[in-house]
């Protein structure tokens, strides 16, 4: 089978085409003919490093997928051949979506929602579950609360505004005023450019804040909350320093990394088909283009998510 592989640690122009041998899924897995593949900063992070294995060895790249079940292994009852599924396999270890065929843990995936298409569904599963984990799970968002989204028009961002708006909240986005027609389509109620405008200033008694951004945006977002309130970051796992400067304050902080979640992608699966959550996808690119859609994704400009079509 085609995929994509990579002989060294390094830039986008490390990719290539390789030839490799078709994976067989172990009992519990399944084995996905993918058809899309989502891009993400994982990918480019991993790429360039080696990810957490911390050995320099490259990895597998992709987690982000789309496709229908080629085969099921032992012991799985939940798929057939020939089912649509989609999902985030493995995520933090190895998964190799960016290729013909995966494999996947049965229950890293879900049936793909209705009435949209692989690409759209590719471009779903790490950043919408990473915004349900943060803004449902961690902060466990309720109707009339006010939440701060950072880089709302980002892979990330354009979908935690929908998904905090689904649960009721007052949603409050920062990003360049170009984009702030695209943010408040999404059901933003308000949208500061934070090239202009100071968002310490200009978001006030915030009960959330989602940092996707990192640096000093966590303690300058910790002076936009309100007593009890939560700053859930992305960016960064030296994030001890903040939550004790948080605690003194009478609020919390905190760093969490996304996780393989069939309940969570059931959740977002039916926003999907309730119109409530939709994905926009920036970029489009075949497979073998993975270099090209990794320079985007790092020039840090995309409004929405990038994807990679495979089938």
């Amino acid at each position: 089978m085609r995929a994509i592989g990579q002989d060294t640690l390094g830039g986008p122009e490390v990719l290539r085409i390789v030839e490799t041998d078709r994976p067989e899924p172990e009992p519990a897995e399944v084995l996905v003919r993918v058809h899309a593949a989502g891009v993400n900063p994982t990918d480019w992070w991993h790429r360039a490093t080696g990810g957490l294995l911390g050995d320099g060895r490259p990895v597998p790249l992709g987690w982000d997928v789309s496709g229908v079940v080629e085969e099921v292994g032992l012991g799985v009852t939940m798929y057939r051949p020939g089912d649509e599924v989609f999902g985030m396999p493995r995520l933090p270890q190895p998964a190799g979506a960016y290729a013909e065929f995966m494999t996947s843990p049965a229950r890293h995936l879900a049936r793909k929602p209705a009435g949209i298409s692989h690409v759209e569904a590719a471009a779903l599963p790490v950043a919408a579950l990473t915004a349900w984990q943060c803004l449902v799970d961690t902060a466990d968002v309720r109707p009339g609360q006010r939440v701060l989204v950072h880089a709302a028009a980002g892979g990330v961002g354009h979908l935690a505004v929908q998904v905090a708006k689904a649960r009721g909240a007052y949603v409050i986005g920062t990003a360049r005023s170009p984009k702030h027609d695209f943010v408040r389509g999404l059901g933003a109620d308000e949208v500061i450019d934070y090239t202009q405008t100071d968002f310490v200033t200009a978001a006030r008694d915030v009960d959330v804040v989602l940092d996707t951004i990192g640096g000093d945006y966590g303690p300058r977002s910790l002076r936009t909350l309100r007593p009890g309130g939560i700053v859930v970051s992305l960016a960064s796992p030296a994030e001890a320093q903040l939550a004790a400067v948080a605690e003194q304050q009478g609020l919390r902080a905190g760093f969490t990394i996304v996780e393989p979640d069939n309940g969570g992608l059931k959740e977002i699966a039916a926003l999907i088909e309730a119109r409530k959550l939709r994905v926009h996808v920036d970029t489009v690119l075949p497979l073998e283009q993975a270099g090209k859609a990794h320079e985007i994704g790092e020039a840090g400009r995309t409004t929405g998510k990038i994807v990679l079509t495979v089938a």
